[in-house]
């Protein structure tokens, strides 16, 4: 998947955090690896997901590692970001505890799971489109846009 991105942070008593760039993310039955980049394309960072565990390289070439996804980006960002859902949760599939409101063709439309809400648009009515923005947001603390701009399905 390609994607546009724009995330907003705020934590009480302190100031919004806002980033935007551009997000490359492959995903298969070995690993995840994620490139963040900025709007001009220049490389931020990359994140690989895989048995092992998570490892962020940025930019600097400082590497950080832990046993997963979520305990990587907080352990680096503060925030706990659910990159371990959010391969689902761009597909619209939720977990067991998850609420799915549907659109008229029966594509999700709404996904809430825990404290976390997904928002989906596409771009055509087909049933088997998928989803071309997707709006991911916790409480009024964190509010990530996505815009995929290209699915590659193999």
């Amino acid at each position: 998947m390609e994607a546009r991105f724009a995330l907003r942070t705020l934590r009480p008593g302190e100031t919004v955090q806002q980033a935007s760039g551009h997000l490359s993310w492959s995903h298969d039955r070995e690993a995840d690896r994620i490139l963040l980049a900025s709007p001009f394309g220049q490389g931020l960072a990359e994140i690989v997901i895989d048995s092992t565990g998570a490892r962020l390289r940025t930019s600097d070439g400082s590497l950080r590692q832990a046993a997963d996804a979520d305990a990587l980006l907080a352990e680096a960002t503060g925030y706990r970001l659910p990159l371990g859902e959010l391969p689902a949760w761009l597909l619209g599939r939720g977990g067991p505890t998850s609420q799915i409101d549907r659109d008229f063709a029966g594509r999700p439309r709404l996904i809430k799971e825990n404290a976390w809400q997904i928002e989906y648009g596409y771009d055509d009515d087909r049933p088997t489109s998928l989803p071309t923005r997707l709006t991911v947001t916790r409480d009024s603390e964190l509010d990530l846009r996505l815009r995929v701009e290209e699915w590659r399905i193999p």
